[in-house]
């Protein structure tokens, strides 16, 4: 059974940094301006979703380009 309570866990906590830089770039390639300290809560949920959403395609992409390179 999976344990849905602690999705949003990062699993290899040294990579906590980069993630927020990430987040940020993103954001920023989106055209939201001081991403970092907006209230989040105060933004649409299909504006996360867009930061999200590019984080995870970003990932995935260099995740290919890794494993295609070995």
């Amino acid at each position: 059974r999976i344990n849905m309570a602690n999705n949003n866990r990062i699993v290899v906590p040294e990579a906590r940094q980069a993630l927020n830089d990430l987040k940020l770039e993103i954001a920023n390639e989106l055209g939201i301006d001081n991403y970092e300290n907006i209230d989040k809560g105060n933004l649409p949920s299909r504006v996360n979703g867009y930061v999200g959403g590019y984080m995870v395609k970003r990932l995935v992409e260099s995740a290919q380009k890794q494993l295609t390179n070995k």
